[in-house]
């Protein structure tokens, strides 16, 4: 045994299974998040129950099962609730999803199993997904047709058909609104801005306040074509209802430019359900968020969270680079270099926040406010560039980062031998070409893997970008259509803020806590995607280069 210990073989068995029990709870972690969040697109069961309340009255509730919990029957004696049988010690309670918001206030509840008198699945119990007030829940029995009431044989066919059309009319509509009467807007206001700049400047001459005049004249008789278009669409999509029986018996007309789908869930076959699974897991990637970011999707985040990464990438990587070759291959060793090193060390320390308030002031008050007097005074004292937006956030993501890059880089050059520059110095290539075509290559890999780091760390900060450009709900992304097509100047949504958002601002916190897990399973994927995609070029950086090595 004391060789055993001595030979050193129980550190490395010690050592392996610390390192085996770190991946085991990460991707533990991982899977929770997945499954917690994963599962709330799966289509559940809608039950209609019959109940009782502590007058004895009975009431219908339908709904679907969200969680459940045994409750300690003293403490329901406490709060004042009575039984009509003997319990034991403990009761099950059930919270509900009950839907139809305008009509019965927050769409959950809980319900206790002993004031439960019958329960049951009704196979055309209908789901509603609607654009405001959450899901309905319901028996559709008729349709009305702009504005009468029609008798069909198959009304769940009828229902979804009038879906389609409304739902494809109102898509309509929004591409007409985001595309041509978002260009017309964005053009009349550099017209107008246009004019301001002459006039600040003292060039405002009739000729060119007629050309601007002529040029707004010619948008505004485009507007008001597209307009009274897409006002059309917005009839046509509002023109048909829907007449729905809820849990109160009562009958209720829902307008069809509000319902998004439908879908009876309690006769979906496992096949059915896995189908319903993936059309909304599609929509919670492709969508835009909507009801206070607790519904719909979060594509506008996913795109701003890799837009700024990838713009941070881009900036932080030539600035590490060069600043790491610098120290490394021309700086002299002295108490300078020193103290520098131990400062770009010191830096990767300092709490993100304090980047947040360093590019607050720097970037956004002082180097965009000076952008704006130079180049855009006409738009003040609206601020451009002067207000948080994704260029700074990328920029004072680029300096949390930079650290990284440097450490990595400065390794990596560390460990190519001498005699290579001494052998490129000496077949006659001049310093910089031995660092172009000799040095920079072989130390690629590892300037890959800073660049690796730096995203990781990147993607998941939220705290700095809380001040210098995330926004809860961006209108327009940094990317369109209207020239110069990348507006750096803009606000943008980023996984990380929406997933604070959703889990601590939300009105609605049931509704929003499945959104919580699938935002962050989402978040780590596009982490992982992004890492993926860098390792991926390490690797093909290092196989190409490996010659050089020999």
């Amino acid at each position: 045994m004391g060789k055993w210990f001595k030979s050193g073989s129980p550190w490395i068995w010690m050592t392996s299974g610390a390192v085996s029990i770190s991946l085991i709870a990460v991707l533990g972690l991982l899977l929770l998040i997945a499954w917690r969040g994963l599962s709330y697109f799966w289509p559940a069961d809608i039950y209609q129950w019959e109940m009782k309340n502590q007058q004895g009255e009975r009431y219908t509730l339908i709904g679907e099962i969200y969680d459940k919990e045994e409750v300690p029957t003293e403490r329901l004696i406490a709060a004042g609730h009575k039984f009509d049988t003997e319990v034991g010690d403990n009761v099950t309670r059930y919270l509900v999803k009950t839907g139809n918001r305008e009509f019965v206030g927050l769409d959950f509840r809980w319900i206790l199993a002993t004031d439960i008198i019958s329960r049951s699945k009704p196979e055309d119990i209908a789901v509603i997904e609607r654009s405001k007030n959450g899901d309905f829940y319901g028996y559709p029995i008729a349709i009305i047709e702009d504005g009468k009431r029609l008798t069909s044989q198959d009304i769940e066919a009828d229902f979804e058909s009038h879906i389609d059309r409304a739902v494809d009319l109102n898509e309509q509509a929004l591409s007409l609104q985001k595309g041509v009467i978002g260009s017309i807007n964005y053009e009349l206001e550099n017209l107008r801005l246009k004019a301001r700049s002459y006039e600040l400047d003292n060039a405002l001459t009739d000729s060119r306040k007629a050309e601007i005049e002529a040029a707004k004249a010619k948008l505004n008789a485009e507007y008001l074509v597209v307009e009274k278009e897409f006002f059309a669409l917005k009839t046509q999509a509002g023109r048909d209802a829907v007449v729905i029986r809820d849990m109160r018996g009562e009958e209720v007309t829902l307008k069809l430019d509000t319902i998004l789908d439908v879908a009876y869930a309690n006769r979906l076959s496992f096949i059915g359900k896995i189908g319903h699974w993936f059309v909304g897991v599609g929509k919670f990637v492709s969508d835009d968020p909507r009801e206070a970011n607790t519904e719909g999707g979060v594509f506008p985040a996913i795109f701003g969270t890799v837009f700024m990464v990838m713009l941070m990438a881009v900036i932080v990587t030539p600035f590490g680079v060069i600043a790491a070759i610098y120290l490394h291959e021309y700086a002299k060793k002295g108490p300078v270099t020193k103290m520098i090193r131990i400062a770009v060390i010191n830096l990767a320390g300092v709490p993100s926040i304090v980047y947040g308030v360093f590019g607050l002031g720097f970037f956004v008050y002082m180097f965009g406010g000076t952008l704006d007097q130079l180049f855009y005074p006409e738009a003040l004292p609206a601020p451009t560039f002067g207000s948080p937006g994704v260029i700074w956030s990328a920029l004072t993501l680029a300096i949390l980062t930079l650290p990284v890059v440097i450490v990595s880089t400065e390794e990596g050059l560390s460990r190519i031998p001498s005699s290579v520059r001494q052998g490129s110095l000496a077949l006659g290539a001049t310093k910089a070409e031995t660092l172009w075509r000799i040095i920079i290559p072989m130390a690629s890999p590892a300037i890959m893997t800073g660049l690796i780091l730096a995203v990781a760390r990147a993607a998941g900060e939220v705290a700095p970008l809380m001040l210098v450009g995330v926004v809860k709900l961006a209108p327009t992304l940094p990317i369109d259509m209207n020239f110069p097509f990348v507006h750096l100047e803009r606000k943008f949504m980023h996984l990380g803020f929406h997933i604070y958002d959703v889990g601590f601002q939300s009105p609605n916190v049931e509704a929003a806590r499945p959104l919580v897990y699938a935002t962050s399973f989402l978040l780590v994927s596009v982490i992982v995607a992004l890492n993926l995609t860098a390792i991926g070029v390490r690797n093909h950086l290092r196989e190409k280069y490996r010659s050089l090595e020999h």
